[in-house]
């Protein structure tokens, strides 16, 4: 996990307006907006690289409710999009989504079909280092 936040950090690009890290008080909102609650490694990823801007992916905030990476949002049109309730969003791609479910495995949805892939991860952090750090 830390070489990962380590690599994100290294490659992270300058932006006129940069994001800003939450804390924890603003995951329990956005918690009890989403009426569920985070995966683990989820929350750790929030809290310590969710200001990163690096490759074409663009995984989910929660600082700005008018970004179009706002998690409550994203979430909201991932399971309108057909996305289990149970699975929470990390990242949208096109008309896929990256969910991860409340052990921390990473699943790949695919909006043409409506349904979960194979192609999964085994958390977060594997995610990130997989495919975020290689987009």
């Amino acid at each position: 996990m830390e070489d990962v936040i380590e690599q994100l950090r290294e490659l992270n690009e300058p932006v006129p307006v940069p994001l800003e890290l939450p804390d924890e008080d603003l995951l329990v909102e956005i918690e009890e907006e989403l009426l569920i609650n985070m995966p683990l490694e989820l929350r750790e990823f929030l809290l310590t690289v969710s200001d990163v801007i690096h490759g074409k992916l663009e995984p989910v905030t929660v600082t700005d409710s008018h970004s179009h990476t706002y998690l409550p949002e994203v979430a909201a049109n991932a399971w309108d999009a057909g996305v289990p309730r149970d699975l929470v969003p990390i990242c949208q791609d096109g008309r896929d989504y990256y969910v991860v479910d409340l052990e921390n495995q990473v699943t790949l949805f695919d909006g043409d079909s409506g349904e979960m892939t194979d192609e999964s991860w085994d958390s977060v952090w594997h995610w990130a280092r997989d495919v975020w750090l290689e987009s």
